[in-house]
């Protein structure tokens, strides 16, 4: 409660029953402020690059069986171009039926995210889970130069989870 400070006619004091909005004014304001600090933190808006990888490439089997995701979103087993519908067939006859051999998935840098995970969802589908990410080797040169990292071999981030 406040008092009011003008000259009283009895001699007392007689009380203010006003809100003094002072201190809720700056209360406010450091909420304020704390917001406005915390709010950017608290976004997610981290740009992803993910074609790049510095996992340590494996030795390349003899007779790769490469997948190869282009931009368009069609499909290309090798150098050849595969409708999904025969994917599993043409995935066999390379194979020799071997639904245990490794598959090395390549997709365009323009593919997304949600594409790439249906082709591996088709992969499985058909029986074949073990599946290979290739990407470019990370050099640690390419950030500093500004260019594009040169192609690995192959670099393989694990099976493919069912």
């Amino acid at each position: 409660m406040a008092i009011l400070l003008k000259e009283p006619q009895d001699g007392d004091l007689a009380e203010v029953s006003d809100i003094n909005v002072t201190p809720f004014i700056d209360v406010i304001l450091v909420l304020l402020i704390i917001f406005m600090v915390a709010a950017p933190l608290s976004t997610v808006d981290v740009p992803v690059d993910l074609p790049v990888s510095n996992a340590q490439p494996r030795p390349r089997p003899d007779m790769p069986v490469f997948l190869t995701v282009k931009g368009d979103l069609s499909l290309a087993l090798g150098n050849d171009i595969v409708p999904r519908e025969m994917l599993q067939i043409r995935l066999d006859e390379q194979t020799h039926g071997d639904r245990a051999q490794r598959v090395f998935l390549r997709a365009d840098g323009a593919v997304a995210y949600r594409d790439l995970m249906n082709v591996m969802n088709l992969l499985r589908d058909t029986g074949y889970l073990k599946v290979a990410l290739v990407g470019l080797e990370d050099t640690g040169q390419a950030i500093r130069l500004g260019s594009v990292p040169s192609p690995a071999p192959a670099s393989e981030t694990g099976p493919a989870r069912p």
